[in-house]
């Protein structure tokens, strides 16, 4: 790059009206970060490293690979090409990796951490195959639980986002190029890489709902490893259109090799106005979390009045809930009636967003009502109006386990949320029997928590 290209490269930071720009883009949710393995310093017995740097090691180790005879200082992907070019069994390598990251268990990061706890930010994507950003969302808005989404790429396996930004119900991890697991579908090699690459780019194989929101939205490319001509394509296939056609949304560049590559900085001076480059992407987080934080306003007093707040079920039903049965539709009196229920100390559960489906799926939530307290479910115009769901397919598995309880047992607890009766409901004739308790758009009665509050003490003693 000439003197003159040098001199008119976007600085390595964020005046203050970028970071006012892009705390208000963060605020209206119209950003997403995609995070890189700069941002993945775990603490080792050797003290804070990198990942992807310690997974390595532990790889060449487990694979019998000699270091001596890599690239100093080796990647990841030297000792995978190594192992496979002295005929080593390709699946091996993902087996061995996912047993090193099960056993290792970090904890998340700070920086991560940092980011998770930026509650404006419902989409995430990682560049990377660990659990360690899903790990920080959960820590920090959910107490540990696992109660973030995690869908996962592989050119053979296309998740794509459950539904439109706007409609999600909890925060999304996306692993762009796979997460880790005991089978070759997730990236651990440049090849894999490009057949990651080349999958993306292809209009059957992409995650379309995934792309639109790319497409459209702000983009924070944070502690990617990016090399120049990647960086490059990564940006033109997330925008979908070229570079330096006029566009309403923009990206930041935070990471600490790029403002120091010439022929990038110039490329993306000329053709690509939109982006901004902060050096440093820990110091970025950092930076972000703090502005982010000094914008919130104080949290208004709770008032008793207010609606209890609704927290999103998790992944896998605890011991001892409250099974809740509903028709899509019903979705927001179903929060709720969660939220009420966990105010009096019930503990539900309910399948927010369905993304599985399939046998396993079916299991699942037959495992789960064969396993629950208490089986409410929940009787509308919506239930009226479908006569084939699955909803229905839960009801009949709530009677098969009642075929196996005494006469006058209790486990059935029906709720109308609007005017619909028992008389008039389409249920099964044994939910017909049973006394329906009228909760209105899901508001729940002080006398219907406090009477199952009473049944989950009598079943416990």
């Amino acid at each position: 790059m000439n003197n003159a290209s040098a001199a008119t490269a976007p600085p390595a930071t964020l005046d203050d009206d970028a970071w006012d720009d892009l705390l208000s883009f963060i605020e209206e949710r119209r950003v997403i970060p995609i995070v890189g393995p700069e941002l993945l310093l775990v603490a080792t017995d050797r003290g804070p490293r990198l990942l992807l740097d310690w997974v390595a090691e532990k790889l060449a180790g487990r694979l019998n690979v000699n270091i001596a005879e890599l690239p100093q200082p080796y990647t990841l992907n030297d000792v995978v090409c190594w192992f496979l070019s002295a005929r080593g069994r390709r699946e091996e390598a993902y087996v061995r990796l996912r047993g090193i990251i099960k056993e290792a268990n970090f904890e998340p990061p700070a920086a991560l951490r940092h980011l998770a706890a930026i509650t404006d930010f419902d989409v995430f994507v990682s560049t990377t195959f660990d659990p360690l950003l899903e790990n920080a969302i959960n820590l920090e808005r959910f107490n540990g639980a696992p109660s973030t989404d995690v869908l996962s790429y592989a050119p053979n396996r296309i998740a794509d986002l459950p539904s439109e930004r706007d409609r999600l119900q909890r925060p999304v991890v996306y692993h762009l190029f796979g997460k880790v697991s005991a089978s070759p579908t997730y990236v651990i090699s440049d090849e894999d890489l490009l057949e990651y690459i080349c999958a993306l780019q292809s209009e059957h194989l992409a995650p379309e709902k995934l792309f639109h929101e790319l497409e459209h939205s702000h983009l924070l490319f944070i502690g990617s490893n990016f090399t120049n001509w990647l960086a490059r394509l990564f940006l033109r296939m997330a925008k979908r259109q070229r570079l330096s056609d006029p566009r309403d949304v923009g990206e930041v560049l935070a990471d600490d090799h790029s403002s120091q590559d010439d022929r990038l900085m110039s490329f993306l001076q000329q053709v690509s106005v939109r982006t901004r480059i902060y050096r440093g992407a820990e110091r970025f987080v950092e930076e972000l979390h703090h502005r982010w934080q000094a914008r919130r306003k104080p949290a208004a007093p709770a008032s008793s009045t207010s609606a209890a707040r609704f927290l999103p079920p998790a992944r896998e039903m605890p011991d001892n809930a409250v099974f809740i049965s509903y028709a899509r539709e019903d979705l927001a009196a179903v929060q709720q009636i969660k939220a009420g229920l966990e105010a009096a100390g019930i503990t539900t559960w309910f399948d927010m967003d369905r993304l599985e489906v399939g046998d396993d799926y079916d299991r699942k939530i037959q495992r789960n009502i064969g396993r629950c307290s208490y089986f409410i479910p929940v009787v509308s115009a919506s239930t009226q109006r479908r006569l084939e769901a699955y909803f229905r397919r839960e009801w009949s598995y709530a009677i098969d386990r009642m075929r196996n309880m005494a006469d006058g047992a209790l486990f059935v607890l029906p709720v109308s949320i609007d005017d619909t009766n028992a008389a008039h409901a389409l249920v099964p004739d044994k939910f017909k029997a049973l006394h329906f308790t009228q909760l209105p758009g899901g508001q729940v009665s002080p006398e219907f928590a406090q009477r199952l509050v009473d049944f989950m003490r009598a079943r416990s003693q």
